[in-house]
């Protein structure tokens, strides 16, 4: 089975921060989880390179806009590599075939009348490279970028009829119940749609914002960046020369395939203009919308002025990669916000890792060694883990309760170490007894903690299974009917270091 999913592209203007490492964890995890069912999976990530504030940001540093770009768009392409993204694409709005395939949507849109021309005037946040209203404004500024001032335009560009789509776009909603997750945020979209929909302006004079993409047939035009944009997500699969692909993973009107995580900030963007701009142009529809949180710093908004920006970075040099994901993906709650600080960060990680998935490795695989000659005993009859546990854990994931996903697996690793205290394995061994039974179960039950925890926090997972004997492969290589098909007898242990070093201190 064909399963596509995109993360929104950041603007490269500065630093990637805690707040996108969520979302790209929350996307990676579902990519890992949709391989270990054996699906094949597009994973699609980049960059937004156009727009007034690119553009103004490269002036002040003295730079080309593409040279500034090229710099920054590195930079999180290296969260790839960071925090162990399982092979993303990596597309760039400064693409050439992205900047084609712009083009082609514009003409299709024009062809079917919903774009025209007009002089306007309109309240603009650069900060959000978007319109505001005046019921959108607090105390004269975005909410979003309450230090930024907000300007005024007046200018001649093209509108998309975006009012034209306001009923197809109810009844869209209407037919597909679970279009947007949560039900919150798809009663919000909802809510935002019936009020009415203003057509939006999707062009800049070229003379005022050089760096954009060009609009066809007209030289004193660029594309406005949010109608670029959005385009990636199908420009990534080489729509619209590719059209085997396109299908293959976009899916069809009937069925589509096409899953997007996005912040709440980006819910009108994905769920009403992008999806009015594919009705436009005759495209199939994204399939699910998932809308998470922001994350803030001891309850404030992460800012630079306030100096509570979170870097990624530091994080991972501190604690490692497989710890921050663990972080971001259990301690968070996954659609609403969550608090961060390095307080909360290391309590979690001493109970829930260091204490718990790294010490039960530890005491199973020292068992194995000194108890079963460092290998894998003869199947017992029963294993640890149930089919109850696989189904709730595979319900989790299709209704994006990641931290749910942490909690099941959680309450494996405190089953396990209970029934460590329980059967006291040692004490029975010194009696005399054969505890090849109890190993066994102890082993498969650390087995299926990896596997389960192969989405989650992959390397350590990793290593887990081949400590086991398990050979690495690729996670479609596992497939959901072989999680509890059981270890392979004689198998050596391999003892690895320490999987989560206690924190000093």
């Amino acid at each position: 089975m064909k399963f596509y999913i995109t993360t929104t592209l950041p603007y490269v203007n500065a630093e990637p921060h805690i707040g996108f490492a969520l979302e790209i964890v929350q996307a990676d995890a579902l990519v890992r989880f949709h391989r270990f069912l054996g699906d094949e999976v597009f994973f699609n990530t980049g960059t937004d390179e156009h727009g007034l504030k690119i553009y103004r940001k490269a002036a002040e540093l003295g730079v080309s806009p593409q040279a500034y770009c090229d710099e920054w768009a590195e930079k999180f392409r290296e969260l790839t590599g960071l925090l162990h993204l399982d092979n993303p694409t990596f597309i760039r709005t400064t693409d050439r075939h992205h900047i084609k395939a712009a083009q082609a949507f514009w003409r299709l849109a024009l062809k079917n009348g919903d774009i025209y021309k007009k002089n306007y005037q309109v309240k603009y946040c650069v900060g959000c490279e978007l319109e505001k209203t005046e019921s959108e404004l607090v105390d004269g500024q975005c909410a979003y970028h309450p230090t930024q001032a907000i300007e005024l335009i007046n200018e001649e560009n093209y509108f998309f009829r975006l009012g034209k789509y306001q009923e197809p776009l109810l009844r869209f909603y209407e037919q597909n119940p679970d279009f947007v997750m949560p039900k919150h945020r798809f009663r919000e979209i909802k809510e935002f749609v019936k009020t009415g929909l203003q057509d939006f302006s999707i062009s800049r004079l070229k003379s005022k914002l050089p760096w954009g993409v060009p609009v066809p047939d007209d030289s004193q035009q660029v594309m406005y960046v949010w109608f670029d944009a959005l385009i990636n997500y199908i420009s990534t699969l080489g729509w619209p020369k590719n059209n085997k692909k396109f299908k293959a993973f976009w899916g069809s009107k009937e069925k589509p395939k096409a899953r997007q995580v996005a912040g709440k900030d980006n819910l009108r963007q994905q769920a009403a203009m992008w999806q009015a701009m594919l009705m436009s142009a005759a495209l199939p529809p994204s399939k699910q919308i998932f809308i998470h949180g922001f994350i803030t710093a001891e309850g404030k908004k992460m800012s630079k002025s306030e100096g509570n920006v979170v870097d990624p970075h530091e994080l991972v040099a501190a604690y490692g990669p497989d710890a921050v994901r663990y972080y971001l993906l259990g301690a968070l709650p996954p659609a609403e916000d969550g608090d961060f600080s390095r307080a909360r960060f290391e309590e979690f990680y001493t109970a829930h890792l260091a204490n718990g998935v790294g010490n039960l490795t530890s005491r199973v695989l020292t068992m194995l060694q000194k108890y079963s000659a460092g290998r894998i005993p003869a199947a017992a009859k029963d294993i640890f883990a149930s089919q109850v546990f696989w189904t709730k854990y595979e319900q989790a994931f299709a209704g994006y309760k990641f931290d749910e996903v942490v909690r099941l697996i959680q309450e494996l690793v405190a089953a396990l170490d209970e029934k460590i205290s329980l059967e006291k394995p040692w004490a029975r061994a010194k009696a005399g007894e054969n505890i090849g039974d109890i190993l066994y179960q102890l082993a498969e039950g650390l087995r299926q903690i990896a596997l389960a925890l192969l989405p989650i926090i992959p390397g350590s997972a990793q290593i887990i299974l081949n400590s086991l004997g398990v050979k690495p492969g690729k996670l479609k290589d596992l497939p959901v009917e072989k999680k509890w098909a059981g270890l392979k007898e004689n198998a050596k242990i391999k003892k690895s270091d320490i999987l989560f070093p206690r924190l000093p201190g």
